[in-house]
């Protein structure tokens, strides 16, 4: 639960995850808003989780890739794309899961809307 915190925007859990075993569930939280290095890192020690951010984002390899190896996660990168089967199952069958998958959907919909409103506004 405090990794869901820490995507919902808690820097004190998510600073407490990096320093106390846990730095890819922080850096995590920083590459759902593209930070460069954060993708890096993941890619190099825990490539699971940024295969999870790309699914969200509907990048067909990165949910093949999940699907072959990580189940769990395919379907919560499902699930915070709105694939609504996914999200039943997880809730059915892994509720912690299910409001990470929640948490992550609410994160990439607020930067999409915010991406939207700029372009809408003309401040690119």
């Amino acid at each position: 639960m405090s990794w869901g915190e820490a995507i919902s925007g808690n820097t004190e859990i998510r600073d407490w995850l990096m320093k106390n075993g846990y730095p890819e569930l922080g850096l995590f939280c920083f590459a759902l808003f593209f930070d460069k290095a954060a993708s890096s890192w993941l890619i190099k020690n825990a490539p699971h989780l940024l295969a999870l951010i790309k699914g969200v984002e509907g990048k067909k390899d990165a949910l093949t890739w999940l699907q072959k190896g990580y189940p769990l996660l395919h379907k919560v990168a499902k699930a915070a794309d709105a694939d609504e089967e996914s999200m039943r199952w997880l809730v059915l069958n892994d509720r912690v899961m299910a409001v990470i998958a929640q948490k992550i959907k609410f994160v990439k919909d607020e930067i999409e809307e915010t991406n939207n409103d700029v372009h809408r506004w003309g401040f690119e």
